[in-house]
């Protein structure tokens, strides 16, 4: 059953990155330029970031088995329609379904795994390998999405998807039992709704801003929706007796520091991935194959070192793995930000080791501060919307790397990414900052603390 639900995490995040190496290609076959192929990226995160918390509500009163199967169902049905696109809009749709799909896919099969498994130490060790599942996923999408497209073009990259989840849903079908929720909460439409449409509008506005002018009479008016939006569901969660989101975590600077961190994580990925993605193929001329590989060093930065963090933090607390964290990240990206035409290429892998040890080193004691010294109840809600921050930061990270280089022609692309790279190692300073912020002990939140994030 573990693996079975640790199989759809990995797809929900090898989906949020695989494109990216093929982005290049896309474009060449449905004619678009960067800024429009930064939707294809971002209309997954967005949806997917906006639809996490619910999801886990659907899934504790409707049931979790259920609502896990009709979300295999729904990214299968999306993987197909991306694959068959016949323009640009039609397969920016069909991603924006595929989140919808894995809103449903991600918290619901942690929320399954920690329901079967009563023994606190079984359950940790679960987490454990979810933790570290997801952290292959993200850092191995470009590898995966290199050699899809080049072997067999990149609409494989969405192909591949079908006959996984058809194994999925006959596994769920034998393995995995149906649980719901000790005590159903009620769904938040309108809450919903307002936070959709904030995320949605906010990151829009950093997409085409470029395009239509920070201060347009278009740009002004997305301003003015984003900030009613946030406003409004400030407002309705505080009012609410059972909110979308527990507001009042955020009075914890632990838990606020947590979610800034894991928004600067995923920023720091994602605009890493982009960057190199475009860099590599636009004006060093490489296979999408060739490009994908050089993020090896990235994945396996990551792949080793998240097992190691989590150990970490059970022994000696989130201070230290955090610390880490910065630091990796923060030297990774200060490596490229003298990138131009002709950078080494070992100094380029050598960067991408660095901020992929800086990944592996960060997802644990994020979560592990997030949930920490909170009584199970608040404890799902917090590790939902740390999951819902990994998802802002990977829709944030693509809309500045596209704004960055949407403009620059292959000659110039090197010198246009270097602010990025500097962005990239301020996330890593951001990193030091919340370590300040977390415990100095080992990890107090306990298994069931922990568990409790997955029922969100």
């Amino acid at each position: 059953m573990l693996a079975v639900c640790a199989l759809s995490m990995f797809l929900v995040g090898l989906d949020t990155t695989i494109v990216n190496v093929g982005l290049p290609v896309i474009g060449r076959g449905l004619g678009a330029d960067t800024r429009s192929l930064e939707w294809v990226v971002d209309a997954y995160t967005v949806v997917l970031a906006g639809l996490l918390i619910a999801s886990g509500a659907l899934a504790d009163r409707f049931g979790r088995r259920r609502v896990f199967r009709c979300g295999l169902v729904v990214f299968g049905v999306a993987s197909v329609a991306c694959a068959l696109a016949p323009s640009l809009g039609f397969l920016v749709a069909a991603r924006a379904l595929q989140g919808v799909g894995a809103s449903m896919l991600s918290p619901v099969a942690l929320a399954i795994v920690v329901n079967a498994m009563p023994d606190p130490r079984e359950r940790a060790r679960a987490i454990g390998v979810w933790a570290s599942v997801f952290g292959l996923s993200m850092a191995a999408g470009p590898v995966t999405g290199g050699a899809l497209v080049a072997a067999f073009g990149w609409r494989s990259v969405f192909w591949i998807n079908v006959p996984v989840i058809a194994a999925a849903l006959v596994l769920v079908a034998v393995f995995v039992p149906e649980s719901r929720g000790q005590r159903a909460r009620r769904i938040d439409l309108l809450g919903q709704l307002l936070l959709t449409l904030a995320l949605g509008v906010s990151v829009g506005l950093l997409i085409e801003g470029p395009r239509i002018g920070w201060t347009s009479a278009p740009a002004l008016a997305g301003y003015a929706v984003a900030a009613a939006a946030t406003a409004a569901f400030v407002r309705v969660e505080l009012r609410r007796e059972e909110p979308l989101m527990d507001l009042g975590l955020f009075r914890r600077p632990a838990f606020t520091a947590a979610v800034l961190g894991a928004v600067a994580v995923f920023v720091a990925l994602n605009v890493t991935l982009l960057l190199t993605t475009l860099y590599l193929q636009h004006a060093r001329g490489w296979t999408p194959l060739a490009a994908g590989c050089a993020t090896l060093p990235m994945a396996v930065g990551a792949t080793l070192c998240a097992p190691w963090s989590g150990s970490m933090v059970g022994r000696v607390g989130p201070r230290r793995p955090l610390v880490l964290a910065g630091a990796f990240t923060a030297v990774g990206g200060l490596c490229l930000v003298n990138l131009g035409q002709d950078t080494s290429v070992l100094l380029l892998l050598a960067a991408y080791l660095l901020i992929g040890i800086g990944f592996g080193f960060a997802n644990a004691p994020l979560t592990d501060t997030a949930v920490g010294g909170l009584p199970k109840s608040r404890a799902g809600v917090a590790g939902a919307v740390t999951s819902t921050a990994r998802q802002v930061g990977s829709a944030v990270g693509i809309a500045l790397a596209g704004g960055l280089v949407a403009g620059a022609g292959p000659g110039g692309l090197a010198a246009a990414s270097r602010p990025g790279w500097g962005l990239v190692a301020g996330c890593g300073v951001l990193l030091l900052v919340v370590a300040r912020a977390s415990r100095g002990t080992a990890a107090g939140a306990g298994p069931e603390a922990v568990a409790g994030a997955g029922r969100s």
